[in-house]
Parts: C-alpha cells; structure tokens; sequence
C-alpha cells in the first residue's frame, strides 16, 4: 500500500512539472532530445593538420629513462604547437631504423648521419643543434707505439658501439675490403669502450674526443693516432607532417630562453657542452653517406 502512494507522489510530482514547463512555454522532453542529440551526433573529423605528432629519439637508454628525458619535451611542445606531442621509445635499434624509413617520426633528436638522411630521404628539416661538433678519434694505450694509422687496424680488435652508431660507421667507411675490417668489439656505453682498452680487451678504442678527455683529459694513458673529419653535433630535425610555421614555433621554443630548465632531464642527458643553437640543412648535407652499409638506407 504504501508503494502504491509513493509511485502515486511521484507521478503527480512529474506532472506538475510538465504543467508548469508548459505554462512557461518550454518543451518538458527537451532535457531527453538534448542527451539523445548529443550521443547520436556525428563525430566533428579531426583536421588532417591537427594529427598526433610523433617525437622519437634512439634506444639508447631504458624506456624509463627515455620517458623522464623526452617526455617533458613532448608536453612542452604539445603545449607551444597546441597540438599532442607523444614520446615514442623504439625499443630497439631495428625498431629505430624501420620506424624512421617509414616516415613515422615527426620530430627526431639523434646523430648527424640520421639527420642528414631524413633531410634527403623523408622532407625534414633541421631546427637546432648541440653546440660543437663531432670529433671521433682513435686511440690505444699509451704503451703501444706499433699503430699509427687508422688502416693498421684491420684484422685488430677495436671497441665500439654497435651500427649504426656514427663511430663504428666512420670506421668502416675507411675499410673498403670487407675481408681487411677491424674485428669490432661491440661495446655499448662510451665509458665501456675506454675501459675495453684500458683492460687489455681492444688493441684500439673509438670515441668522440671529448669523452676520451673525460678519463683521460691530459693524455697520460692514451694516445690518439688517428682524428676524424668533425661533423655538427647531433640534432632535431621535424618533417613534412609540420608546417613551416610550426616548424618555427618548435625552434623558437626549444632556444628560448628557460626551455633548457623546463627540459632538465634532457639538458642533463645529452647537453653537457651547451644548449641548442640555430641549424640548418646545409650543415648536414652528404653525412647520410655513412649510413649506405645499413640496412634500408
């Protein structure tokens, strides 16, 4: 009985409304049309111009580690573009080649040699640089005084990352005989290169010049016997899916002031000589060059 005077309550209660909505010359249902509207809608298309933008960079730390440098980045430029940003780790350096050659990097941060390529190959853009340059050089102990051209290296151990890594590059450009290569030592970590040499592991290590100075500033255990020519200093470069005036924005924001605070975990990382400064395509021509003994380069 006493549902039935509360189910009674109720519907007394709803008519009253929709009296007095319609006293007031509104449509009591509107509240039902409007929410049936608003989930049947057509779906707004989302402009071609305003897609996800990708930022990628190489493997070279843990995808941890790559989410705390390049993250920050992404939601910074997300940000200056008003367009999402997301960071991708390629897991792997066959997932870096792949992806990159597909064309699925919108913004990269890597070496010259890739820069250099996507430029050529893919429509990018180079937007700013590290400051200095690229200087590789080879040493070996300070005791050993039989190697003293780059070419004596074949058929000795050297230590060295793995290709595509600009170094292990450089150095087979120089080999044009596949049977009178070095035997390279894959070392990954620069700090693990100089200590493959320091422990008797490689007959010659392959480093830039500056973190060979970094163990050895004054050259009391080692001796370099050959330089390399130096190359701009690694880069970030945007493709075609940016336009020009985007493109702009992102170099803008990346050398303005207070960008290098806001992108510490990077700055930390990777700008240890200095913050970007302007670049341009010109600086990198022909370094893709080092990438022709790579896969689908």
């Amino acid at each position: 009985m006493k549902t039935r005077i509360l189910l009674l309550a109720l519907l007394l209660l709803v008519a009253g409304d929709i009296t007095y909505d319609l006293v007031k010359g509104r449509n009591p249902l509107q509240p039902i049309v409007d929410t049936v509207n608003t989930q049947t809608a057509t779906p707004v298309a989302t402009p071609s111009g305003e897609s996800v933008l990708v930022l990628s960079a190489p493997p070279r730390e843990s995808v941890e580690e790559g989410d705390k440098r390049f993250g920050p980045m992404a939601d910074y430029l997300s940000k200056v573009l008003v367009r999402k940003v997301v960071y991708k780790h390629p897991g792997t350096w066959g997932g870096y080649q792949s992806d990159m050659q597909s064309g699925a990097y919108d913004i990269v941060f890597d070496g010259p040699h890739f820069a250099s390529w996507r430029v050529a190959k893919l429509g990018h853009n180079v937007l700013v640089k590290l400051p200095g340059e690229f200087l590789y050089v080879g040493f070996v102990r300070k005791a050993n005084t039989d190697i003293k051209d780059i070419h004596q290296l074949a058929g000795q151990t050297v230590c060295i990352q793995s290709p595509p890594n600009l170094g292990a590059l450089m150095l087979l450009s120089v080999f044009d005989n596949p049977l009178r290569q070095p035997a390279m030592v894959i070392t990954e970590g620069y700090d693990k290169i100089y200590q493959g040499v320091t422990e008797g592991k490689c007959v010659a290590g392959l480093l830039p010049k500056v973190h060979l100075q970094k163990h050895d500033i004054n050259g009391q255990y080692m001796r370099v016997f050959y330089t390399y020519p130096s190359v701009p200093e690694q880069a970030v470069t945007a493709g075609p899916r940016l336009s020009a005036d985007e493109q702009a924005r992102v170099t803008d924001a990346l050398l303005v002031r207070g960008a290098e605070a806001t992108l510490s975990n990077f700055r930390e990382a990777y700008a240890l000589g200095g913050w970007f400064v302007s670049a341009n395509n010109e600086e990198y021509a022909g370094l893709g060059a080092y990438l022709k003994p790579v896969q689908g380069f």
